[in-house]
């Protein structure tokens, strides 16, 4: 399990993925792409316009799964998606990905639909 990129070269913007089969994980955007049916619109345009070339898959973070069967590997990876996003931050200019608002901002924005 791990964290991936695919990088477009021409415009060195990423996006940040992961998956709990990395191969598997990758095999699944590489086909997403390639069916035109990717469901990050941006990449999925720039794929189209630029061509499979210009993309490169790249593994940047790996685990084992944890040994023991009542820990679930998914919070663990979820830790490391979290960890390479802020580090990365793969938004706007920089990146393909959306930025996920944390518990306090969505009810900041919930409060001031309100009022």
């Amino acid at each position: 399990m791990g964290i991936f990129l695919i990088r477009n070269v021409a415009t060195d913007k990423v996006f940040l993925g992961s998956a709990l089969n990395l191969n598997g994980g990758i095999n699944r955007h590489k086909f997403q792409l390639a069916a035109g049916s990717h469901p990050n619109r941006a990449l999925q345009e720039d794929w189209k316009l630029l061509g499979e070339g210009n993309f490169a898959f790249e593994i940047i973070d790996q685990c084992e799964p944890p040994d023991n069967p009542a820990l679930d590997s998914r919070v663990e990876l979820e830790a490391m998606e979290s960890m390479w996003l802020e580090q990365l931050k793969p938004y706007g200019d920089r990146g393909y990905n959306k930025r996920k608002l944390s518990r306090e901002e969505l009810l900041r924005m919930s409060d001031k639909s309100r009022t």
